[in-house]
């Protein structure tokens, strides 16, 4: 009865979330910062760090994290805006924006979180984890009765949301070495509002904007391995392979190669030190191939139409990520973190036209987490929270280089989840 019991909580709980589901996360690129509520609270940095591994971490780390449950609910509040300085010119085969600023009315996203494991034997675990990715939902409402790109009371921007769900295995090869390896399945959604002015770009003007959601399902896997290389220090390593979708049929004419939208791979590598009983440090190193999927890193093309294998994308290039992390567990049922993640640019400032509609320039996190354990059994709140300073990209209009467009966006992120 307590299997059959465990079993609903699970089902429950993942139909929740796929019934809720939003693009919610403080983000590198559209990537999450961090997944699980343990792991945010450090900044995302713990590949080689058991500890905090339930949520989309490294499946290897898995059969040494025991039978457990987690849920949780993260709020995220984005600021995004872009400011147009310059009158358009008016020449012939220009294409300018009104100039000014427009802040995006979407401020506030939720999605839940889930995540259990359970141990097969002594030497190997099962896991089931739901969670989201975020960072592309804009909506800027008309300005002087016109939308961004010059449609008339026209709401402008996208929404896209991804969730995804893992099942792990993972299996201790000896004492000191386990490898893990994660089935993942996953569905998306978009919509573009606002951008038919772009129509005679297109190569098929029916399919490239205000065509409602349209939904994606796909598959990947993700490979992990965690190694303890002395008493103290332990090497992680995982690969997330990209992640192949089905198309967004009513959106081929917007997306390169007719509406292809694959999910980039990503390569983790990081340390975690045990100083002592009360104190881990970690730190990893994470390369997101976002030149896997040619909707995103196509520059701005005008000599192939919209929708075409080489036409315009979002111009996003490939982003090396730094994290690092520390957790103090030495106030009695308490256990304290906080860490720091910098990345690189994706959005270069060639390509600032279409990120208007998704502004992802975050670079910088600066991150605050902590537990409590509730009972002797172990079960426990943690909390995390995440602030991204202001950060902007500034660039020429590529169809009009009178104007400079400047994208600016700043956030914050409050986790909550509980475990037993």
């Amino acid at each position: 009865m307590k299997i059959k019991y465990k079993l609903l909580i699970s089902v429950s709980l993942i139909t929740v979330g796929i019934i809720s589901s939003q693009t919610a996360s403080a983000t590198d690129g559209y990537y999450s910062l961090a997944y699980g509520t343990q792991n945010k609270g450090m900044a995302g940095a713990g590949i080689a760090w058991y500890k905090n591994s339930l949520i989309n971490g490294n499946p290897a780390s898995l059969v040494k994290l025991g039978g457990q449950y987690q849920f949780g609910v993260n709020m995220f509040s984005p600021s995004r805006e872009y400011t147009v300085t310059g009158n358009p010119s008016g020449m012939p085969n220009t294409f300018g924006l009104a100039p000014g600023t427009v802040e995006s009315d979407s401020k506030m996203f939720f999605m839940p979180t889930f995540g259990a494991n359970w141990m097969l034997n002594e030497k190997s675990s099962f896991s089931v984890a739901m969670y989201g990715n975020g960072g592309m939902n804009t909506d800027y409402a008309p300005k002087n009765g016109y939308g961004t790109f010059g449609m008339p009371d026209a709401d402008t921007g996208v929404d896209l949301g991804q969730l995804f769900l893992n099942f792990s295995y993972a299996y201790q090869v000896s004492e000191k070495h386990s490898f893990g390896i994660t089935a993942i399945a996953a569905y998306q959604y978009f919509e573009a509002k606002g951008i038919s002015t772009f129509a005679g770009m297109s190569s098929d003007a029916t399919k490239l904007s205000d065509n409602g959601h349209d939904s994606s399902f796909g598959m990947g896997f993700k490979l992990g391995y965690l190694g303890q290389l002395t008493d103290k220090l332990s090497v992680g390593a995982s690969y997330q392979t990209k992640v192949y979708m089905s198309e967004f049929d009513d959106y081929a004419g917007l997306f390169a190669e007719q509406g292809d939208f694959d999910i980039p791979s990503t390569w983790t590598v990081g340390l975690a030190y045990e100083a002592n009983e009360n104190w881990v440090f970690a730190a990893d190193f994470k390369r997101i191939n976002y030149t896997d999927v040619a909707a995103v890193s196509n520059n701005m093309n005008f000599t192939s139409q919209l929708g075409n294998d080489n036409g315009s994308g979002f111009g996003w290039e490939d982003i090396n990520v730094y994290k690092i992390g520390a957790e103090y567990a030495g106030i009695d049922t308490w256990t304290l973190r906080a860490g720091y993640s910098h990345c690189d640019q994706p959005i270069q400032e060639s390509e600032v036209l279409f990120n208007i509609l998704a502004p992802g320039v975050m670079q910088d996190h600066i991150t605050l987490g902590c537990s409590k354990v509730l009972s002797d059994k172990g079960n426990a709140v943690h909390f995390a929270f995440v602030y991204a300073p202001a950060n902007s990209v500034k660039g020429y209009n590529q169809m009009d280089p009178s104007q400079i467009i400047k994208l600016e966006m700043s956030q914050i992120e409050l986790e909550i989840a509980y475990s037993f």
